[in-house]
């Protein structure tokens, strides 16, 4: 029996494979309060939102965060993690996941950050995925 729609947990499959591409970052989903001495790091959220056809194929809306000690760096290493998504990940099949299709919902663009020792850079994607048959 294949698994139900849904299965797949998004956020946790890109983690994995972020931090596969990424040796010199931290992935992770959330943040802490030591996140200036742990740059640059990825952060990777699935929102609310999002839809599945019912069947199998999920759509799930996803913002990557990037934080680094520059604005410079982390333009490049967002921009750098859009065109994996886009090329890499698209296509692709993991152990659990086959994704289809990654689609750019918002650019990289630079997002507000309350602490001044660090800049952030976020985009936000949908993953067309299903679970491995």
């Amino acid at each position: 029996m294949a698994a139900p729609v849904g299965s797949v947990d998004a956020e946790e499959l890109l983690i994995g494979w972020l931090a596969a591409r990424f040796p010199d970052a931290v992935v992770r989903d959330e943040t802490d309060n030591n996140l200036l001495n742990e740059l640059p790091t990825i952060q990777v959220e699935q929102l609310p939102g999002g839809s599945d056809d019912g069947f199998r194929v999920t759509r799930a809306l996803v913002d990557v965060n990037v934080y680094a000690a520059t604005r410079s760096e982390a333009v490049a290493i967002a921009q750098e993690v859009r065109g994996r998504l886009a090329t890499a990940l698209a296509g692709s099949t993991t152990g659990t996941a086959v994704v289809g299709r990654v689609a750019v919902e918002s650019l990289p663009a630079k997002r507000p950050y309350e602490n001044t020792g660090l800049r952030r850079v976020g985009a936000t994607y949908s993953i067309y995925l299903h679970p491995v048959s």
